[in-house]
Order: C-alpha cells, then sequence, then structure tokens
C-alpha cells in the first residue's frame, strides 16, 4: 500500500488547529486529544471495485510527534511497522528484512504532519460536513495542493467516536478501515514509540541523532 495513504490515515487522529470554519465531529473528536489506542480492519479496492487487499492493523498515537502503525495484510503474518519517534520517521518492512529511516521533518510536508502535531489541518486540507447516512455522521476531507497521495478522505463518526474512514487515491484505489476498537488518552509506554533497527536488518537512510 502507498506509504504516503498510510501516513494519512494516521495523519488523520493527531491535530486539528480551531480556524473560523465550523465545527465538525472531526474537531469535537480531536479537541483534548494526547493518546490514541486502536485497532481497525483495513480493505483496499481499486476502481472497479475488485478487492485488492485485506489487512488487520494497530495503531498508537502520542501527541504531539509520536506514532505507531502496524499493519498485517491477510495471509502473511508478517506486519509492517511505521514508527515516528519525533526525530525520525521508521519504516520496517519485516519479509524484506529492511529499514527505511527519514528526519521526522519531512512530516511537515505530508498529510502526516497532522499525526505529527506540527501542521494545521485547515491550512492543507479543506473540511467540510458530508452529511448523515448509514447512521454515521461524516466529515469530508480534502487536500488543498495537488502534491498529495490522496484525492479526498471521508470519515465518519458515532456519538463522538470515529468508527471508519474511506479514502481515494489518485490511482482509483479506494482504502477503507473500520475501526473495531478505541481506547482514548490512556497511559502508552515510551517503548512502543522508540524504535531500534533489527540485527541484520538493511538500513537505507541516515537517522537523525
Amino acid at each position: 500500500m502507498n506509504r504516503g495513504v498510510l501516513a494519512f490515515l494516521l495523519g488523520v487522529a493527531a491535530t486539528c488547529a480551531r480556524a473560523a470554519a465550523p465545527a465538525t465531529p472531526l474537531d469535537q473528536y480531536l479537541d483534548g486529544l494526547r493518546t490514541l489506542r486502536t485497532e481497525f480492519s483495513q480493505t483496499v479496492v481499486d476502481g472497479k471495485g475488485q478487492e485488492l487487499q485485506k489487512a488487520e492493523g494497530k495503531l498508537v498515537i502520542v501527541r504531539p510527534g509520536r506514532f505507531r502503525w502496524e499493519l498485517t495484510p491477510a495471509g502473511n503474518p508478517s506486519a509492517q511497522l511505521m514508527i515516528a519517534d519525533g526525530k525520525n520517521l521508521w519504516f520496517y518492512d519485516r519479509d524484506l528484512e529492511q529499514v527505511s529511516v527519514k528526519p521526522a521533518t519531512v512530516l511537515t510536508a505530508t498529510p502526516a504532519s497532522l499525526l505529527s502535531g506540527a501542521g494545521d489541518v485547515r491550512t492543507l486540507f479543506t473540511v467540510s460536513l458530508a452529511g448523515r447516512r448509514d447512521g454515521l455522521d461524516w466529515v469530508k476531507v480534502v487536500p488543498k495542493t495537488g502534491d498529495a497521495d490522496f484525492r479526498e478522505a471521508q470519515l465518519a463518526f458515532t456519538r463522538g467516536e470515529l468508527k471508519r474512514m474511506v479514502l481515494k487515491d489518485k490511482l482509483g484505489q479506494t482504502v477503507r478501515l473500520d475501526f473495531l476498537t478505541s481506547a482514548r488518552n490512556v497511559p502508552v509506554p515510551d517503548a512502543e514509540v522508540e524504535f531500534s533497527p533489527p540485527a541484520g536488518a538493511d538500513l537505507i537512510g541516515t537517522p537523525v541523532s
């Protein structure tokens, strides 16, 4: 799956500026959010509606600037891992035994900046109410620049909790996440949002010390 898409899916659970625009369920959800621990299911389909991938995932957020994202595709016990530790963004592919690292500053130019706490949601995106359907209250998020890896995302809430996300990327694929369990503002050990490359893994990039 495109890493920019992953980054965005992680970013929506992060920071939101209080602008003059009408408050949405997304604003209310992010208000006072310090940490989040959630599990989700993911389905990816192509432009014709054909299923390309099913996966299960776990997400841990520590605002500002840190997260842990694990995605396990169906039929593959090796989860892909992405960690932002406040200084670096790490991506670990267990199948390839390969670690990629970039400075966390790259998040300021991507949708993942929403997760890092360094971005202003209404500076980077147009956020608007998208009505009610399927018993859920929807919010639409559209990038303001053309360099994002997605065209739009719609987030669905019920009783103030994020329940579903539907994201459309530039390749015509649609990613749907259904959030199964969530724990808000719970303790998160520092070790969960830290990373050291495993012995023997190939390292691409130079971490910021």
